[in-house]
C-alpha cells in the first residue's frame, strides 16, 4: 500500500458502477482519499471498470461474476478466467442461498470453486465474498479449493454466528462491515464479535443509503462511528484500525 499511505478512510465493498455517472463517483472517490475496491458484478462489465481505474491511486476494480447472477451468466466463468491476469482484486464473488436464489446454488457452487481454484493457481489474489445464507458452505469452499498462502478473503457484508466468525479469522478471512450492519442486535452482536484486526469498512453503495439517498465511499465515516459505538473504541482509533488492517491485507 505505499502509494495509498495517505488514505484517510477505505471502502473495501462498493459498486461505483451502479451510480449514474461512475467517471464523477470515481473522481469524487479519488478527491476524499478513500482506498475504494469498486467491484462488478459480471466479468463483460471489467473492461470499462478496468479502463477507468487504471490510474487512480485510491480506487481499484475487482474482477467480479455474482452469485445472484448465475443463473444467467454461468457461461461467463470462462471470460472472467481469460480476464483474471488483468487484476489483483476479484469480487463479488460467493454464494447467495436466500429463497430468490437458492434454486441455482449448485452452478452457484459450480462458478465459485472455479473462482477460487483459479485464483490459487495465480496466487496473491485478494477476493470479496458474499455469504448470504451461506457461510459454512463458503467457508468449507475456501477452506479446501484456497490456501491462506495462495491468497486473501474478504468477507463482505458478514452475516455468520460468532462460532462462524471465529471459523472464518481462523482461516485467515477479513470483514468488511458497513453502517447497515449495526442496525440490528444481531448486527451488533456479529460486530462486537469480529477479531479488531481483521475489520475493514465498506458501503456497498448504491445498495445502502444515508439521508435518503445512496452511500458513496466518502460515507464510510458513518461506518467508522458506528464500529466506534458498537466496540465502545474512539472514533480515531477506529479509522487508524481499519488503515492498518488495509495494510496488512495488501501486503
Amino acid at each position: 500500500m505505499t502509494e495509498n499511505v495517505q488514505a484517510i478512510g477505505v471502502d473495501f465493498h462498493c459498486h461505483l458502477d451502479l451510480y449514474p455517472d461512475i467517471e464523477a463517483a470515481i473522481a469524487r472517490t479519488e478527491a476524499a482519499r478513500i482506498y475504494t475496491l469498486t467491484v462488478t458484478t459480471t466479468p463483460k462489465a471489467w473492461a470499462r471498470n478496468h479502463e477507468l481505474t487504471r490510474h487512480t491511486r485510491f480506487v481499484r476494480a475487482a474482477l467480479g461474476l455474482h452469485p445472484q447472477l448465475v443463473a444467467e451468466r454461468a457461461g461467463e466463468l470462462l471470460l472472467w478466467e481469460r480476464l483474471l491476469s488483468e487484476t489483483r482484486y476479484v469480487g463479488e464473488v460467493g454464494l447467495d442461498a436466500g429463497p430468490r436464489f437458492y434454486k441455482s446454488l449448485d452452478a452457484q457452487e459450480h462458478v465459485f470453486r472455479g473462482v477460487l481454484e483459479r485464483c490459487a493457481e495465480a496466487g496473491g489474489k485478494i477476493l470479496t465474498v458474499h455469504s448470504v445464507r451461506s457461510v459454512p458452505a463458503v467457508l468449507d469452499m475456501i477452506e479446501r479449493y484456497l490456501p491462506q498462502d495462495r491468497g486473501a478473503v474478504v468477507l463482505h457484508w458478514f452475516s455468520g454466528s460468532k462460532s462462524e466468525a471465529r471459523r472464518a479469522a481462523a482461516l485467515g478471512c477479513y470483514f468488511s462491515v458497513n453502517a447497515d450492519m449495526t442496525r440490528s442486535d444481531r448486527g451488533r452482536a456479529v460486530v462486537t464479535e469480529l477479531p479488531i484486526d481483521r475489520i475493514l469498512t465498506e458501503t456497498d453503495g448504491p445498495f445502502t443509503q444515508i439521508d435518503g439517498r445512496p452511500s458513496e465511499p466518502t460515507d464510510v465515516r458513518t461506518t467508522v462511528a458506528a464500529i466506534a459505538d458498537v466496540r465502545n473504541l474512539p472514533v480515531e482509533a477506529v479509522t487508524k484500525l481499519v488503515i492498518s488492517n488495509l495494510r496488512s491485507l495488501l501486503a
